[in-house]
């Protein structure tokens, strides 16, 4: 059981990161976030996290053959959602900038889940090795996706509050600055979902 609970420990911030660097995005866009809307982005964030690897665990103990197959576009999904939700971002702040609209795009519940999609896709490959640690046991299964949901949720929380600190001082460039952060989140899946 112990060894159940430090993996997931290790996982859920390891997960965590990618969602972290988005939360921290949204703050930097939005910095008059309100504390309903963190927990929102937050908990959305955790939510996806924790179900992701809870159906790769399902597929693994269940249709493992069938769906292996999706396993390697994985990374082809999280790059291309990404870089379009980023490429969207840097457009907007730079329209903004030209412009001489100071007012930033709130974050809409739409590009939120988009967001959440796109970080917790490569949790569902994490899914596949949680079956080693699990085993076929459903409520193993479950205590290290909640422990990696309740992860990822505080540690996006954190993201936003820092985003909003950096977004202040950024201003007007703060929505370009967290389109290029999308992207390189996007492409750092990439390399190691296919590269490495």
């Amino acid at each position: 059981m112990w060894e159940l609970i430090l993996v997931s420990l290790g996982l859920g911030v390891g997960l965590a990161m990618d969602a972290c660097a988005v939360s921290m995005s949204n703050g930097m866009n939005e910095p008059q976030m309100k504390t309903g809307k963190t927990l929102l982005v937050a908990g959305t964030f955790g939510l996806f996290q924790g179900v992701m690897p809870m159906i790769g665990w399902l597929c693994v103990t269940l249709i493992v053959e069938q769906f292996s197959i999706f396993e390697p576009w994985i990374p082809y999904v999280a790059l291309t959602l990404l870089v379009i939700i980023g490429g969207k971002m840097i457009f907007d702040g730079a329209k903004k900038k030209t412009d001489g609209d100071g007012t930033a795009k709130k974050l809409t519940f739409a590009a939120l889940l988009l967001q959440a999609v796109a970080t917790s896709v490569d949790a569902l490959s994490t899914g596949f090795g949680l079956a080693d640690v699990a085993g076929s046991v459903w409520w193993k299964a479950l205590i290290a996706a909640s422990i990696i949901a309740v992860m990822t949720f505080g540690i996006s929380i954190g993201g936003v509050y820092l985003g909003k600190r950096f977004g202040v001082r950024l201003g007007n460039n703060a929505q370009i600055v967290g389109g290029c952060i999308l992207i390189a989140i996007g492409i750092e899946i990439f390399v190691t979902g296919v590269i490495l």
